[in-house]
């Protein structure tokens, strides 16, 4: 695990992923140190264009946008981990337990499995989301977690299928360690790249998908979140009266959080798979092709 922190140290994609990131969550955190209006307050005219007192203009009610954007980080953010942590641990455990007891136990998970892999994952979610009525993000968060984690058991089920016919693993099993612990301790720490990129990709899955819900309407309303940003600039026609801010700045910054975790998903699947990295010859490569010599 040492050796896998030290790498994604080294990695640009992780440098830069980890840096957007890190800049999201601490403006999240410190949201009322950097505004002084409250995200569902009139602190303005309506659709007032950016200004030195409101930096991102305000909306169709007179709410700050800047502030709003700050606040509903906590709430998008705390959604995608939250669902991204109950995906992976789901999957995880199901896809461990698969994989090294086999036998009825591995058909049963299986068979819950490709159930859940057979319905389309979105229909299902605005299924239920429509059911429920105006959904909560704890809510969200929850719906999310208990219908997206089919695709990690299969992958890591897959992994530790390889993982059981190591020697290590069979000198555990002759030595009379118990099963939980030999999953615990022998298959899990060398799972733990296959977990970052399944955890990874949950949260940015569970972040994009809570904003969809959210500007289809199937959010709550006074919930300040970067979702509800979308529908509520929706439902004042943003665009069409030129308050092109109120929907700008939400788009933005979904896309800059999705773009700061994909680089670090990418960054970790560079370093669990030694035949994506490029290292300098990708560079070297397109200075051939630049100096004529090498082919497109």
């Amino acid at each position: 695990m040492r050796k896998l922190f030290t790498q994604l140290l080294g990695n640009k994609k992780a440098l830069i992923g980890v840096t957007i990131l890190l800049v999201i969550v601490l403006v999240a955190i410190f949201a009322p140190l950097l505004t002084e209006y409250s995200p569902v307050r009139r602190v303005g005219r309506p659709h007032q264009p950016p200004s030195w007192e409101h930096w991102l203009g305000t909306t169709r009610l007179g709410h700050d946008v800047f502030a709003r954007l700050v606040y509903g980080a906590r709430v998008s953010l705390a959604v995608g981990f939250g669902a991204g942590l109950l995906i992976t641990v789901i999957g995880t455990v199901l896809g461990i337990i698969a994989g090294y007891k086999g036998g009825i136990v591995d058909e049963v998970i299986n068979f819950f499995t490709n159930m859940v892999l057979v319905v389309p994952n979105l229909p299902l979610l605005l299924v239920l989301a429509a059911f429920i009525g105006q959904a909560s993000p704890l809510v969200i968060a929850v719906i999310l977690g208990l219908t997206s984690w089919a695709w990690g058991v299969r992958v890591t089920r897959s992994e530790t299928l390889s993982i059981r016919q190591k020697d290590y693993v069979k000198s555990a099993e002759m030595l009379g360690e118990p099963a939980w612990r030999i999953m615990a301790f022998e298959v899990f720490p060398n799972l733990i790249s296959i977990v970052g990129i399944n955890f990874i990709g949950s949260v940015i899955f569970a972040v994009i998908t809570e904003a969809t819900l959210e500007f289809l309407g199937l959010g709550d309303p006074n919930t300040v979140s970067w979702g509800i940003m979308l529908y509520n600039a929706q439902n004042a026609s943003a665009l069409s009266v030129g308050a092109w801010w109120d929907l700008l700045s939400p788009c933005l910054a979904l896309a800059l959080l999705g773009l700061g975790l994909a680089l670090i998903n990418f960054a970790i699947d560079e370093v669990a798979n030694p035949r994506l990295r490029t290292g300098n010859m990708l560079g070297r490569w397109f200075g051939l092709v630049r100096a004529g010599e090498g082919k497109l």
